[in-house]
């Protein structure tokens, strides 16, 4: 990968030597080698073909709310879409770029008057990883409100996707298990309710997630997604790892199914502390607990 080659393309801002934890909500990781934040559609077109052309590895770093990289250098091209970011509504339709905040999104559709999206008013990611890994909350998530995405195919060809096409299911879509299809704008179907009772459950829930989630520190969320009828959490805290350590990554206090950063941890303690969670959890109710975050090496 020659990183002049990629400035010479004039896709968009490219920036080298990126200290990942900058990037990352564990504030964690080594440093990114380059960083393209692509300008528009055609530009993302032309990156992806020199992509293609050389057989350069990727990732797409949308907030990085659920990534947990490697403490070395990511040699491949990481790739933000911050400039799709245009948000249009229509009635109770919205029609918004994959680099938009989800949490700004649902507090653009309480003042809206439109309902539907609260479950995501602290969810700490973009519309694109959203709806890569169908996150959810409060028995909603987003396959529930998406109607169709534009999608960049990995033949470098812009599509267009329906909902049943998207194939959600807890925490998964047709986009996790195919890599290379990109979301590059969703239209949402919501609908008509009252901005006061809307902004009033918001705000409910986010002192819900102050009592209950250790908000305090860098995490990622829920690491594990929950077994059927079960829940991560309880299996963690019956372990007794509550409290345990590797490096600065630990297990909350608050809440056994974060992990957080409580001192400078690297990467490779929050993996180390996953994986030994999934082994000791497998070994004692021979259960296998499904990581929600994604390792990038």
């Amino acid at each position: 990968m020659n990183i002049d080659d990629i400035k010479k393309l004039k896709v968009g801002k490219v920036i080298e030597n990126i200290d990942l934890k900058k990037y990352t909500t564990y504030k964690a990781g080594g440093i990114g080698r380059v960083l393209v934040i692509p300008k528009d559609i055609e530009s993302l077109q032309k990156l992806f073909n020199y992509i293609n052309k050389n057989n350069i590895k990727y990732k797409m770093l949308g907030l990085g709310s659920n990534l947990i990289f490697g403490d070395d250098i990511y040699e491949g091209i990481l790739i933000k879409l911050d400039e799709f970011n245009d948000v249009n509504i229509n009635g109770t339709t919205i029609r918004v770029g994959a680099g938009y905040s989800l949490i700004k999104l649902s507090l653009l559709a309480a003042r809206n008057d439109l309902a539907g999206l609260e479950f995501a008013s602290g969810i700490p990611g973009t519309v694109g990883g959203a709806i890569y890994m169908n996150a959810g909350a409060y028995k909603s998530d987003m396959g529930y409100i998406v109607k169709e995405i534009k999608v960049l195919t990995p033949d470098n060809e812009i599509i267009t996707m329906s909902n049943k096409e998207l194939d959600f299911h807890y925490r998964t879509s047709y986009l996790q298990k195919n890599p290379g299809y990109i979301c590059l704008e969703a239209t949402l179907n919501l609908y008509k309710g009252d901005r006061n009772a809307i902004l009033d459950v918001i705000r409910d829930r986010k002192k819900r997630r102050m009592e209950t989630q250790p908000l305090e520190f860098p995490s990622a969320g829920s690491v594990f997604r929950n077994p059927p009828d079960d829940f991560a959490g309880r299996l963690i805290e019956e372990l007794g790892y509550k409290g345990k350590k590797i490096g600065g990554a630990m297990v909350s206090t608050k809440h056994a199914n974060f992990i957080i950063n409580v001192g400078n941890a690297k990467g490779n303690d929050i993996k180390k502390l996953i994986l030994e969670i999934q082994e000791k959890v497998k070994e004692k109710y021979d259960i296998e607990l499904k990581v929600e975050q994604e390792f990038v090496e």
